[in-house]
């Protein structure tokens, strides 16, 4: 560990190759499921790039587990907040039974369509990917070339602003 922290890269790989294993078996068991490598690979990113705030003297293994438990609650919730977001924009336009159900829903996608299009660039980009185009993170990252990191960030701040932009009841139904 201590010369994985100082930079050997070599060291690092070997941590790498000594707790992936275990690091996949938590984030499945945690419920990322088919997303478990994807989980861990973040994890031991981040874990590398926090290598400089790892305390001296400390186990890198419960560390590491508790990166990859974070990652996978991470998960958890982009992905709730997705289903969410596409179940409201996938409702029919349509509703047989309660016409003015079907006005309603229109005008409420006609509003956050607008609320959307009326965001700086950069919001309504990751937005767009993300949720109307149903990219994961890793797709949008690479469509809009921007690190995953930055993605997460950018996505969590233009829902934030969605949700003030949106009326009190429009935002409710549309954004978790």
């Amino acid at each position: 560990m201590a010369r994985a922290r100082a930079g050997d890269r070599d060291a690092y790989a070997r941590l790498v190759a000594r707790y992936g294993a275990l690091a996949h078996r938590t984030a499945y068991l945690l419920g990322a499921g088919d997303e478990a490598e994807d989980v861990v690979q973040e994890a031991f990113v981040k874990a590398y790039r926090a290598l400089g705030s790892f305390r001296e003297g400390a186990a890198f293994r419960p560390w590491l587990l508790r990166i990859v438990a974070n990652e996978t609650s991470n998960l958890h919730r982009t992905s709730r907040r997705r289903r969410t977001l596409e179940l409201r924009l996938a409702e029919p336009d349509v509703d047989p039974v309660e016409p003015e159900h079907a006005v309603l829903t229109a005008a409420a996608r006609t509003t956050l369509l607008a609320a959307v299009n009326a965001m700086p660039h950069r919001d309504r980009q990751v937005l767009t990917c993300r949720y109307f185009l149903d990219l994961s993170e890793a797709e949008t990252a690479e469509v809009l070339a921007w690190p995953r990191g930055s993605v997460k960030s950018r996505l969590s701040r233009a829902i934030a602003k969605l949700r003030r932009e949106l009326p009190a009841g429009l935002a409710g139904e549309v954004l978790p």
